[in-house]
């Protein structure tokens, strides 16, 4: 009967190897899915959009109370105000609103799909997992766990639940920071090293089994 689970290495958070544990294949360790992978990308990024651009329509534009010459006999197409879309300086036809709604969505299968399926590429190439991780909110601490991994010159995502190590990795700028329960595809697939606890793999796999 075939394993349910992979076995990986638990290192210490200074790069020490210190045990191992059993991963569910079925969260870790499936046929990577490519589709669904892009499309949560996309619902991430889109849903990351401020949708804040806006330009002003013609009433919105100051000015332009005068009518700008006389409407006959100057020889030039009639005008009646100087806001108009079609000169310079007038108000825009069709743009931006600042209300705009990029949202879209992808059903929960798809997603929990698509995590599963990140994982499993990180397990292949850039996965560590630790025994623990316990720093005092020093940056030092935090980058010399990194240093003990090779990793503080790769694109990090750290996943930690704990505030002293939230504090300590804040300006660390090549490390991403999220909470067990707040990881994306995107930032699994936008970092080249992983780096979690062995209780945060109970988390994860618990909600994605």
């Amino acid at each position: 009967m075939a394993s349910t689970n992979v076995k990986v290495k638990v290192y210490s958070q200074d790069g020490q190897e210190v045990s191992s544990v059993n991963l569910a294949k079925s969260v870790f360790a499936v046929e990577p899915n490519e589709q669904v992978m892009f499309d949560a990308v996309m619902v991430y990024q889109a849903n990351s959009r401020q949708a804040t651009a806006k330009t002003k329509k013609r009433f919105e534009v100051s000015g332009g109370g005068k009518k700008p010459y006389r409407q006959k006999g100057t020889g030039r197409a009639r005008a009646g105000s100087t806001r108009s879309p079609i000169w310079v300086g007038g108000g825009t036809v069709f743009g931006p609103t600042g209300e705009q709604n990029f949202k879209i969505k992808q059903n929960k299968k798809a997603h929990a799909l698509a995590l599963k399926s990140a994982l499993s590429l990180k397990l292949q190439k850039g996965l560590i997992v630790l025994d623990e991780l316990k720093v005092s909110g020093k940056t030092k601490e935090v980058v010399s766990v990194l240093k003990a991994f090779k990793a503080d010159n790769q694109k990090v995502l750290l996943v930690s639940d704990d505030e002293l190590v939230l504090q300590g990795a804040n300006i660390v700028s090549n490390v991403t920071l999220r909470q067990v329960g707040n990881i994306s595809v995107y930032d699994l697939l936008n970092n080249e090293v992983v780096i979690l606890t062995k209780e945060d793999v109970k988390k994860i796999e618990e909600e994605l089994a």
